[in-house]
């Protein structure tokens, strides 16, 4: 059922915190409910933000009447099961990124989403950076010719960051899913999906952990593009997404932490006919790496307007296919043909 205002319940308060901004600042939204494990969080966030409801167990929204939506932002081993549960009880979701660790959880969100009577959307919140979405409007426009290269990064020093009960350190959510999915996602919104990759992994950084730390992917787009992706999760350096988008007309570099992006454009000749080089323009953009308040206006105005999300499941698990496809090529050492979601 349509409304105007959604009451919605945050799971993870952590990674959630912009979220209850974002949804406190809506005025389509009410933050009925948060939730976390973490009890002194919780008592933390409950006093800051007064919402209904504050609970450490995220049950007791499944079959809350007031709960419309929720916004999953816990640990990725978690996301399959609390999307389950509510979609099943008619819960809307909004499921932060990666969508789950295999494209098989991918596809059960997916069948489950196609027989319940609520709705799912992956927040791939990298398509919000204001210099991304930027860069992909210029594209779109064709100031810079025909794309032949891209190339992104996910450059995160996880030696300090590992996480709540070191969640971020298992081996089932390797660097590329867990992480690099940021960049992959980006890609795919951008060029299109990837029909092969090859990749190679190393761990030199976090030695002790279950996973490589660093890989490199190089990825077949449609027309021709060629892609990489560099994955760092133990880099001494400060976290970035730095992105360049090479055209036949120009050039686009930026990232989702500066505020600027820089602008090669042009083909001009000099009065003696030579051909120039391209002069650099800065633009300046928004600083908004985590972007949750246009993330959440894409959910509840496509919710209000009955529309398809921007980010269905369906980008949501093909990203995860990808990345999947890299992790498996790291392993091998060979060229891996992305197999991409399908459901009955």
């Amino acid at each position: 059922m349509k409304k105007e205002i959604y009451n919605i319940a945050v799971i993870g308060l952590r990674m959630g915190y912009a979220h209850m901004c974002s949804v406190t600042e809506s005025r389509n939204a009410h933050l009925y409910g948060i939730c976390d494990i973490d009890t002194e969080l919780l008592a933390e966030k409950k006093e800051e933000f007064r919402p209904d409801v504050a609970t450490a167990d995220w049950h007791d929204f499944i079959n809350d009447p007031n709960v419309d939506a929720v916004i999953v932002v816990t640990p990725d081993q978690l996301h399959l099961e609390m999307t389950k549960a509510f979609l099943e009880a008619g819960k809307h979701v909004m499921c932060e990124k990666p969508m789950a660790l295999t494209v098989s959880e991918c596809e059960e969100m997916m069948r489950i989403e196609k027989r319940c009577n609520a709705r799912l959307m992956v927040g791939q919140v990298s398509r919000f950076a204001p210099a991304f979405a930027k860069a992909k409007e210029i594209i779109d426009s064709g100031l810079i010719g025909e794309l032949y290269f891209v190339e992104s990064e996910y450059a995160h020093d996880y030696s300090k960051s590992r996480g709540a009960n070191d969640w971020r350190v298992t081996p089932e959510r390797h660097a590329v899913i867990g992480g690099g999915c940021h960049a992959i996602d980006l890609l795919r919104w951008i060029a299109g999906n990837p029909t092969e990759v090859y990749a190679l992994s190393n761990r030199k950084c976090l030695t002790d952990w279950p996973v490589d730390d660093c890989s490199i992917a190089v990825m077949k787009f449609p027309n021709n593009v060629n892609g990489k992706v560099l994955t760092s999760i133990g880099c001494k350096r400060n976290y970035t997404m730095r992105s360049c988008f090479y055209g036949t007309k120009g050039t686009i570099i930026c990232d989702n932490t500066s505020s600027f992006m820089t602008v090669f454009s042009g083909d001009d000749e000099d009065v003696l006919g030579n051909k120039k080089f391209t002069i650099p323009q800065q633009i300046p953009v928004k600083l908004a790496n985590h972007n949750t308040t246009a993330e959440l206006q894409m959910f509840l105005t496509a919710l209000m307007n009955d529309e398809p999300f921007g980010i269905s499941p369906m980008e949501g698990a093909s990203t995860v296919a990808v990345c999947s496809a890299v992790v498996e090529s790291c392993a091998t050492g060979l060229p891996v043909k992305i197999k991409y979601p399908c459901i009955d």
